[in-house]
């Protein structure tokens, strides 16, 4: 298992120590259940799709709050008993947890054949956004396009 000691990150960076507690979590972090992929839609668009065989709508519940979004899962518990020869499908219970970047916002999710889909977009406030701010030319300020990196 890989260690990184975060102590000159400490040291020298004001402000990044939740920087250095993502990277911490994400480097003990496992493969997890469900499988998932992440889209890059387009510059500030962006689509999770969860693989969700045997859930229902019922059975899933998203949360957004501040910096993270959290997907659970709590599969019924059927009634009968079932006997399985093989057993391909998991269907217990889960709990993701996605971390998200400032300003970005769940727009919309849906479910549909399995496949559970959750659209974020980046909205970055005006007062953020770069200007470029003219020499001698007092109020004349103006925002500048927003590029990708």
């Amino acid at each position: 298992m890989r260690t990184f000691d975060l102590t000159p990150l400490y040291r020298s960076a004001i402000g990044f120590d939740r920087l250095a507690n993502l990277l911490e979590q994400r480097a003990d972090a496992q493969p997890s259940y469900p499988p998932y992929n992440i889209e890059l839609v387009s510059e500030n668009n962006y689509r999770i799709v969860m693989a969700l065989a045997g859930f229902s709508r019922s059975e899933i519940e998203i949360v957004s709050e501040r910096d993270a979004l959290h997907v659970t899962g709590r599969k019924q518990k059927d009634e009968q008993q079932k006997t399985f020869l093989h057993r391909g499908i998991a269907a217990r219970d889960f709990e993701q947890r996605f971390q998200l970047a400032n300003h970005v916002k769940v727009t919309t999710a849906a479910f549909d054949n399995g496949m559970l889909t959750i659209d974020l977009v980046r909205e970055v406030p005006e007062a953020l956004k770069p200007r470029k701010i003219v020499i001698d030319g007092g109020e004349n300020v103006q925002v500048l396009e927003q590029h990708a990196a």
